[in-house]
Formats: structure tokens, C-alpha cells, sequence
């Protein structure tokens, strides 16, 4: 048995896999990109941003989610050291850190819904703010899956091979999350 998951570490080639994932980086901005374009050219027409002051919760978000990339460098920092103990712990607090930031993004919205701010409304320029901050949240859902990923590996004990690749896809993805948020979470502020 040993000797067959040898040969299987052998064929694995987490390159092509790589590339998926920064594949679907580079289409993700090119995404955002254009919705940050749309609001750009719709609040230029109509000489009006969304208007809204941004709840708290996207600040306190914005420092969640920085928080969680911080515990996830130390999980890839652990790893490499070869301690598996605190790559588990970083990544539970990096997984505890994602589901608190879904949390305030949630909070987020109602905010905006109790102050008058609905998805569809008169200013496409609020609609938007529902929109990107939807599908960034999306992309967190995703980043669960890559961070669990990583934490399962940990303790099935996967060959360190196999287990540096996940953890790198998701410091990859992750860390492009956030600095995404914060680029959406500046425009929006820039913006209002």
C-alpha cells in the first residue's frame, strides 16, 4: 500500500493545477473590473456615486479578513517548518476568521436594507455595492473549501508534497480574496 501512494506522490504535478487556480484569479479581477468599470461609467451619466454611508460592519470585515491572512502565512510558515500542530491551529483560526467575516458581511447588508438601500432600487450605484460584495462573498465560500482542504490534508496526513501544494493554492486564492476586499471596500469609500 505504502509503495502505491509513493508512486502515486511521484505522478503528482501540481503545476497544471496551479495554473487553474491562478487561471481563475486573473479572470475573478477581470470580473470586478468590469463591475468597478459599470459603476464608474453609471455614477459618471448620472453625477451621483451610491450615496450611502458604508455600515461598519464592511470596516470591521475588512480587518477580519486581514486578520485570517495572517493566520494563513503562519499556517504556510508552520507547514514548511514541518510542525503540522500549528499549521492546524492557524488554519482553525483562519477558517474561524472567514465564517466571522461572512458573518459581518450579512450584518453588513441588513444595515443597508434597514437604511433604505435595496438590491433593486432607482441607483444602479447601491445595486452594485449588493453585487460585488455578494460575489466577493462567493469567492469566501470558495476560500472555505481551499482552507478545509489544507486542514484535512493536515490531519490525514498527506505526503508533505501533496500537503505544501494545497496549502500554496489556498494562500493563492486567499490572499487574493483579500486583497480584492480591500480594493472593492476603497473604491466604495472613494466613491460614495
Amino acid at each position: 500500500m505504502d509503495n502505491i501512494l509513493q508512486q502515486q506522490d511521484l505522478k503528482f504535478d501540481a503545476k497544471p493545477k496551479k495554473f487553474v487556480v491562478w487561471l481563475f484569479v486573473v479572470s475573478s479581477t477581470i470580473m470586478f473590473g468590469g463591475f468597478t468599470s459599470y459603476y464608474i461609467v453609471f455614477a459618471a451619466s448620472k453625477g451621483k456615486g451610491h450615496g450611502l454611508v458604508l455600515p461598519d460592519a464592511f470596516m470591521y470585515s475588512t480587518a477580519i479578513l486581514l486578520g485570517s491572512s495572517i493566520f494563513l502565512f503562519l499556517a504556510t510558515k508552520a507547514l514548511r517548518r514541518g510542525n503540522r500542530k500549528s499549521q492546524q491551529l492557524f488554519l482553525w483560526v483562519t477558517l474561524a476568521l472567514a465564517v466571522v467575516f461572512g458573518y459581518l458581511q450579512l450584518q453588513a447588508w441588513s444595515s443597508l436594507f434597514q437604511s433604505g438601500a435595496t438590491l433593486i432600487n432607482n441607483n444602479a450605484a447601491i445595486s452594485v455595492i449588493y453585487v460585488v460584495s455578494g460575489m466577493h462573498l462567493l469567492h469566501i465560500i470558495g476560500g472555505l473549501f481551499f482552507i478545509m482542504s489544507s486542514l484535512l490534508g493536515s490531519y490525514k496526513g498527506i505526503s508533505e508534497e501533496k500537503a505544501i501544494y494545497r496549502q500554496e493554492i489556498t494562500s493563492i486564492f486567499w490572499h487574493f480574496i483579500d486583497i480584492l476586499w480591500i480594493y472593492l471596500y476603497v473604491f466604495l469609500l472613494l466613491n460614495s
